[in-house]
């Protein structure tokens, strides 16, 4: 990657009669609705941006067009194929689906059947764990069981090698990496706010939320890596309170604000 490029995270959409999968605020905060993706999509169509995925992001340079960006989303809910895939092949892009294996066939949450839809489009599948458990805290083995048994369990799934993991919460550490790393993955992607570089790590690699109040003008901004200095800022101040309450302490502190006050979530 020659010059930065964005990787936008996404979760799941919200649809017309369509109940969410949590309603909770921090959770809430994280979808985005139809009409808002439909929208920011056609403005990537306006700006001639390139939709990509995570495998063609970091792929050696080519001859293409400054502006592209990758689209990714987490957890694997069930719009990710009845809404998002079909609105992302109307503009002819491309993205990956990070999939919490445990949590397939939930309610809410891709049946087996309709993750090998999603595969079979030509969509890319990664991991975003087993559980969805916050990794920082876990002892070695169940950590192996977070990362690598869902990235094996994933595979016999789809049939198909899942090169990519996402960690849950944007949790991310140097075990974890190495962890990932050892179970044949290529990247490790977090909820750090940037874009990233030729020198960025594959095993740390940035990534920009699209907020259910993220304006389309912050959209396209945040897609040319603009503007992204106050995300930044936001995440540092984050930082030190999960530093200083512990991973555990802070999720709790979180909850607790985001139900009294829709305190934006970490």
């Amino acid at each position: 990657m020659s010059t930065g490029i964005v990787y936008l995270m996404y979760h799941e959409i919200q649809s017309p009669g369509r109940e969410l999968i949590d309603d909770a605020p921090g959770y809430a905060r994280y979808v985005v609705t139809i009409a808002n993706f439909r929208a920011q999509l056609a403005r990537l169509r306006a700006g001639n941006f390139l939709g990509l995925n995570v495998t063609d992001a970091l792929a050696p340079d080519q001859e293409t067009p400054v502006s592209r960006v990758v689209t990714t989303f987490d957890d694997g809910c069930e719009t990710d194929l009845t809404v998002a895939a079909p609105l992302l092949r109307e503009h002819n892009y491309n993205a990956t689906f990070y999939v919490t294996t445990g949590h397939i066939g939930r309610r809410g949450y891709l049946t087996k059947s309709q993750l090998l839809e999603l595969a079979a489009l030509g969509f890319e599948i990664g991991c975003h764990s087993m559980s969805h458990r916050l990794l920082l805290d876990l002892p070695l083995d169940q950590l192996h069981i977070e990362i690598v048994v869902a990235k094996e369990q994933l595979e016999q799934l789809i049939g198909k090698r899942v090169a990519h993991f996402s960690c849950p919460g944007g949790r991310w550490n140097r075990r974890v990496a190495q962890v990932a790393r050892d179970a044949g993955y290529e990247s490790v992607a977090t909820s750090r706010v940037s874009a990233n570089h030729r020198t960025t790590d594959r095993f740390r690699l940035s990534r920009v939320a699209v907020m259910r109040d993220t304006s389309l003008s912050e959209f396209e901004r945040y897609c040319r890596g603009e503007k992204l200095l106050k995300r930044q800022a936001q995440e540092a101040m984050l930082s030190v309170a999960k530093k200083a309450l512990g991973n555990w302490g802070y999720q709790k502190f979180r909850s607790t604000m985001l139900g009294a006050r829709g305190t934006p979530q970490g």
